[in-house]
């Protein structure tokens, strides 16, 4: 393996990368990877991350064809194949709105590419921008990218490393399949109980993919993800329900009722004055970044590395001023107000660029799988609120169909550049680390994003004619076979949306919670904690923020162990034996938890393509699921093995007492991780 600083391609090495086999491949697993996770996401209100699952698709299918397909070729087809799925969550969490609100009586599937058309291309010409700053300057983390690229890596040298991935890919695959697609166990366990008129709630997804994630991200930032949704399920919510009541019915269902309905409003408003207050502390290395990016020399007037290449960023600004020109052509067709389509274009050029480098920051930090995209969607849509009511209502006096409209529309485009930012930066970082070239990795993500354009209007339209999409649009016009819309796709972004934008215009908006969260964060600043970590916990529902802790405490405390065992106390500076022992141990967890997070999301594929067939693989076994009980400890079991398989690299001699005291001091550090530095640090 190499080392995360150093491309395992040198930059002085010339490798084949985006060739017509990659092209063809690329475009196949890129169709399949939009379909299924566009169905995925209106089912289930959630999409997969495709960059790992496509690596490893990518890998196994090239190397059946060809001999001697390169290690570079594997990365343009799996950065060709995940361009398409996150392209399709800004779409489904938007488009579906207008079906939503009664706009559209089928999906229009011309206005549907040109949404994804722009955004994409424009969310793709940002993150270029971005990429020096983000990647090679900060160096952020990107937990997903690194995995890739360990998949990458494996692949390549084959041996032990190629045998760990296949195996835990095939670990995470049975998982998968009993979870996913029998259904045998639970995919979570939760539940509420009634104290003293309020409700406490506990809760965990199942996932190993989750639990993955949070050993490679590490404590401290599990730590503070699981602290926001600590503060949402554990303080806000039980609070509001006893001041405000509960609604009825079953009670852990009115626990999350009210989270969803009120509380996560708060991680929104966080969110973006978390936003806000990240570009602001960035802002010189934001300038001179992208200063520096405009040179098509290094510093001393040497011809830039191959490996530092981007497509020149003059071309790149002349793209976006074109994009934003045609998405001023496309606002002005479709709302026919000349003014009020020139004010969303001048919305667009002045935050599409921002929620695109927002969201390529908590790509970085959390990875594509845990950002928020459908929270980074929300808050574009309330900022577009402001600017329709302010040019549409009172300089137009527009009727509310026609504000309603271009809030949607306006909104769309900004939401699916924000939505590809986290994925194609996810893949700039795999590149990096692989040695790509990234003006070639750069026009596969940009063929990526055209085919998932191309593919989600068909899609989206045949799903509707099949199932009808969201409720709300099946009860206006139910199918025949299905009248009381049993069968309907859930859609729970584009129901929320569009219950926002009409409740916008009707004078019902949750903008109490979304200024508390801004209140929120900025106490969080003010304590200099890290505001979008927390906020990001803040947003999503608890039971995802658990299996993230529980992969940093196994990671913090293996880690201790091995200190432990070789320096004989895990406090103070650990030996550089210690150190190298440790980095050892993390990187066999990263190749095993991406061989559990690909195995777990192709199965989630799987599944997507299993519905759209009709094919019920659990009632034609006759399977139910086993209760939470059985269901909890299946899942351990599979934590365990996770261990097991890591624990193969750690020194010998641990016993289970020195696991007991390491973890104690896990828990003590994770404790201490949640506090803010001014309170941690010792008193002088």
């Amino acid at each position: 393996m190499s080392d995360h600083g150093v491309p395992y391609i040198p930059a002085d090495s010339s490798v084949a990368e985006v060739t017509l086999r990659v092209l063809v491949v690329g475009v196949i697993l890129g169709v399949l990877m939009t379909a299924a996770n566009a169905y995925l996401g209106l089912y289930a209100g959630m999409t997969v991350s495709a960059s790992i699952p496509a690596a490893v698709m990518s890998m196994i299918i090239l190397r059946l064809l060809y001999r001697d397909v390169t290690i570079l070729e594997n990365n343009a087809v799996q950065t060709m194949a995940s361009a398409g799925e996150s392209l399709a969550a800004g779409i489904i969490f938007t488009v579906p709105a207008f079906l939503v609100v009664g706009l559209w009586d089928d999906v229009q599937w011309n206005i549907t590419l040109a949404i994804a058309l722009l955004g994409g291309w424009l969310g793709t010409m940002f993150t270029i921008a971005l990429r020096r700053l983000f990647i090679v300057e900060e160096a952020l983390p990107y937990p997903e990218g690194v995995a890739c690229k360990e998949v990458l890596v494996a692949g390549e040298e084959g041996g032990d490393g190629m045998v760990a991935i296949l195996y835990a890919l095939g670990i995470g695959a049975i998982y998968g399949f009993v979870v996913k697609v029998t259904q045998a166990v639970h995919h979570a366990v939760e539940g509420a109980v009634g104290f003293l008129g309020s409700r406490l709630y506990a809760g965990a997804d199942l996932s190993v993919a989750l639990f993955s994630v949070g050993f490679i991200v590490g404590l401290r930032i599990a730590s503070y993800i699981f602290l926001g949704g600590l503060i949402g399920f554990g303080v806000l919510t039980p609070l509001y329900g006893l001041i405000h009541g509960w609604p009825g019915g079953d009670i852990t269902t009115g626990f999350t009722a009210v989270f969803l309905s009120q509380i996560r409003y708060v991680g929104v408003g966080a969110m973006v004055v978390g936003g806000v207050y990240t570009l602001w502390t960035m802002r010189t290395t934001i300038i001179s970044g992208l200063s520096g990016s405009f040179s098509k020399t290094s510093s001393d007037g040497s011809t830039l590395l191959r490996t530092e290449q981007d497509l020149p960023l003059r071309g790149v600004s002349v793209a976006v001023v074109a994009l934003v020109v045609a998405t001023f052509f496309l606002y002005w067709t479709v709302i026919g107000s000349l003014l009020l389509a020139l004010a969303g274009t001048l919305f667009l050029a002045l935050v599409s660029f921002f929620f695109s480098a927002v969201a390529g920051y908590i790509a970085g930090v959390v990875g594509s799988s845990n950002s928020p995209v459908s929270g980074m969607t929300i808050a574009t849509l309330l900022f577009t609120v402001l600017v329709v009511w302010l040019v549409g209502d009172l300089v137009l006096g527009l009727g509310t169909e026609d504000l309603v409209l271009a809030t949607l529309l306006i909104a769309a485009v900004v939401a699916s550049a924000s939505a590809i930012a986290g994925d194609v930066m996810q893949d700039l970082k795999t590149g990096h680390m692989v040695g790509a070239t990234p003006w070639r990795q750069q026009i596969a993500e940009i063929v990526g994003v055209t085919v998932g354009a191309i593919t989600i209007g068909p899609v989206l339209r045949l799903l509707h004619e099949a199932f009808r999409i969201s409720v709300t649009a099946c009860m206006a016009d139910p199918r025949p076979e299905d009248p009381t819309c049993s069968q309907a796709l859930f859609a729970p972004q584009a129901e929320l949306i569009g219950a926002i934008a009409q409740g916008a215009f009707g004078g019902s908006i949750n903008i109490q919670m979304v200024m508390l969260g801004a209140l929120f964060a900025v106490a969080l600043i003010r304590m200099r904690m890290p505001v979008m970590s927390v906020a990001i916990g803040l947003y999503l529902p608890l039971k995802l923020s658990v299996p993230i802790l529980l992969g940093g405490l196994v990671v913090a405390t293996m880690g201790a162990a091995v200190i432990r065992r070789i320096d004989g106390d895990e406090d103070g500076t650990p030996s550089k034996e210690a150190e190298d022992a440790v980095a050892s141990m993390k990187e066999r967890g990263v190749l095993i938890g991406a061989g559990y997070i690909a195995g777990e999301s192709l199965l989630g594929v799987l599944l997507a393509i299993l519905i759209v067939l009709d094919i019920d693989v659990a009632g034609s076994l006759g399977i139910h699921a086993l209760p939470d009980l059985p269901s909890l400890l299946f899942f351990l079991w599979f934590v365990a093995v996770f261990v097991a398989l890591v624990a193969q690299t750690m020194p010998r001699g641990i016993g289970p007492g020195m696991v007991v005291a390491v973890v104690v001091g896990a828990v003590r550090r994770g404790f201490m991780a949640l506090l803010p530095p001014s309170m941690s640090e010792p008193h002088r």
